[in-house]
């Protein structure tokens, strides 16, 4: 329990969405609507032969695949970029494969890591349920440290 009002928690809401804070999203269960693979592809991009940015490239790439749920560049692997998408079947797979490769032929090299969504062995789906949990036990923690220093200032006080 918040105790606080109504208004505030909406004119809160408002705040934490206008300074994007805040985003809403679902994350359903990918394997019961239909997907059966994740993709997790590494790049490496040759800066040698390109030191031209390619960023719009890239970026207009991922706006034409909406099944990529996540593009950054980063570090590891001896890598210095990654995607995750999503797919139907290998096939759909192999297709956004080979237009990722003529995308970027000889900008970067790929790697990629198959998942495949409908086995046993995925020991958690992808969610972002469990890091809500935390957060919210995060807060609640806060919260009881919160009154247990008000309760003691209280006493002191007194």
């Amino acid at each position: 329990m918040l105790h606080v009002s109504q208004p505030t928690v909406t004119r809160t809401r408002a705040r934490l969405e206008k300074q994007g804070l805040v985003e809403y999203s679902a994350s359903p269960n990918l394997a019961k609507l239909g997907y059966k693979i994740m993709a997790v592809v590494f790049g490496k991009r040759d800066f040698e032969k390109h030191p031209e940015d390619v960023f719009q490239k890239a970026k207009s790439f991922v706006e034409r695949h909406p099944n990529m749920v996540f593009a950054s560049d980063g570090s590891g692997l001896d890598h210095d970029r990654i995607t995750i998408s999503i797919h139907k079947s290998y096939s759909d797979y192999s297709i956004f494969m080979q237009e990722m490769r003529a995308e970027v032929r000889d900008i970067m090299s790929l790697e990629s890591f198959l998942i495949d969504l409908t086995t046993e062995n995925v020991l958690r789906t992808f969610s972002l349920k469990q890091l809500a949990d935390d957060l919210k036990s995060q807060n609640s923690s806060h919260e009881h440290v919160t009154k247990k220093r008000e309760g003691l200032n209280t006493k002191a006080c007194a």
